[in-house]
């Protein structure tokens, strides 16, 4: 192969031996040429076995009057919002409990990254407007703070 010259081949047999074998990485190297491919691997059987959390009266979907309350905290990115630290454990926050600026409110998880959501403000949990395990979009309104 020239120098500088992509081998698709040879990548494309050396992902295939990564599915095959469940391996994250290979590297392989022949005539001063090195390629390494690598891949996350996700395991849904953890997924799978995960408690199922009961949704709370509490919750309430997203409207348009939630959505443009000054109180709204948006999702500052696309993910899946999980509203307790671990499955099976109590929430960071519910509806009525008092939170101070800087608190953890949840999580959005992007791309196998966990990204707490804080509060930028002190104030008393309105609403919750999302479920855990829910997708979000960027700005969509997550929860309302007085």
């Amino acid at each position: 192969m020239p120098a500088g010259k992509l081998d698709k081949e040879a990548i494309r047999e050396l992902a295939e031996i990564l599915k095959e074998t469940d391996l994250s990485e290979i590297e392989y190297e022949a005539s001063g040429v090195k390629i390494r491919v690598a891949r996350q691997i996700v395991h849904t059987s953890v997924a799978a076995s995960m408690p199922v959390t009961a949704i709370s009266a509490d919750v309430a979907l997203s409207s348009g009057v939630a959505a443009s309350h000054a109180g709204a905290v948006k999702s500052p990115m696309v993910g899946t919002v999980y509203l307790s630290p671990e499955p099976g454990a109590m929430p960071y926050v519910k509806v009525g409990d008092s939170v101070n600026v800087g608190q953890n409110l949840l999580i959005i998880e992007a791309m196998k990254v966990m990204n707490p959501i804080k509060a930028s403000k002190a104030g008393v949990v309105k609403q919750i407007l999302v479920r855990d395990s829910e997708p979000v979009e960027f700005d969509t309104p997550l929860l309302v703070i007085e």
